[in-house]
């Protein structure tokens, strides 16, 4: 078990992935910032959810945009409010600073703590520019983004980009080409581990099953699936069961401006050019495939446990 900092711009993904690190890792607080939804209603959702869900951590409110990049709207396929417009949120969208709670943390727990970010990735970026000095001071930092296009996986919001990283390709870029330990779990995988509308509903789980009716509503409509990906929950399964993904190491960086703004790019073949843009990085460990069963039946057997 894990001590982690939990990062998140909580919508229904991001809120199956919460439940199932509550039941696997000891979770030393819940960092918001905005993607899903803004940064405020991220406050609110994760309280609401801890309380629905009985997760004992606190909350704390990150960035409320793009380091360089001028704002966009909110994703709208989790509801309204991010959590499927399923429960009356009462609470406040105030709380402490999530990226001086980082900072914090980690330099009172060195080597102790590892970060999973599961939005876009400005909290981190912003932790490490204002202190750098806990850059190795980082157990690892496991994150949800990217696109690599092995098997035909591209972007899911442009043909090149993953949501999390489209939103903010800056913080993503400073973070990927950094010191820090960095697990890549992007969508080459996480389109392999399906959940249908059915399974949800077995899980027993009411809140669950709660907010993701407007998510399996849109999958259905839009690709004639009642089901989901487990997107953002595939970052606590690599924790969990790091022998079921199939890893490559290489630099990675993220193109910041243009048509192709929030691409991953990862080195295939070093480049004998003083223009390397990969040189001097420190190679990452990126997730290219998975045993999908595997992480699977123990999603399942861990939320109905």
């Amino acid at each position: 078990m894990r001590t982690l900092i939990f990062d998140t711009d909580i919508g229904v993904d991001d809120a199956f992935a919460l439940a199932y690190a509550a039941r696997t890792q000891h979770l030393l607080g819940i960092t918001t910032v905005f993607g899903n939804v803004a940064v405020g209603q991220a406050v609110k959702n994760a309280r609401l959810f801890c309380e629905k869900m009985g997760i004992d951590a606190p909350v704390y409110r990150g960035c409320s945009r793009p380091l360089a990049l001028a704002p966009s709207a909110p994703a709208r396929l989790h509801g309204e409010d991010g959590l499927g417009d399923a429960f009356t949120n009462p609470h406040s969208d105030q709380a402490p600073s999530a990226v001086q709670f980082i900072i914090d943390s980690v330099r009172a727990r060195p080597h102790a703590i590892t970060l999973v970010a599961i939005g876009p990735l400005t909290n981190i970026a912003s932790a490490i520019n204002q202190a750098p000095d806990i850059i190795p001071l980082v157990k690892e930092l496991v994150i949800m983004g990217g696109a690599f296009g092995t098997d035909g996986h591209s972007g899911n919001v442009t043909p090149f980009a993953e949501f999390n990283i489209w939103k903010d390709p800056h913080a993503a870029d400073q973070v990927l080409a950094s010191k820090l330990p960095v697990v890549v779990v992007p969508l080459d995988v996480t389109h392999k581990v399906l959940i249908t509308g059915a399974e949800v509903r077995q899980l027993n789980q009411p809140v669950l099953s709660a907010i993701c009716r407007p998510y399996l509503a849109y999958s259905l409509e839009k690709e004639g699936f009642d089901g989901m990906a487990l997107h953002d929950t595939l970052t606590l399964s690599w924790l969990a069961l790091p022998h079921a993904f199939h890893l490559t190491e290489a630099p990675v960086r993220v193109v910041t401006e243009g048509i192709s703004s929030g691409q991953t790019l990862r080195r295939l073949n070093a480049l004998a050019s003083r223009h390397d843009p990969f040189a001097g990085l420190r190679a990452q460990r990126l997730c290219l495939g998975v045993e999908a069963d595997a992480v699977r039946q123990h999603f399942f057997a861990t939320l109905q446990a």
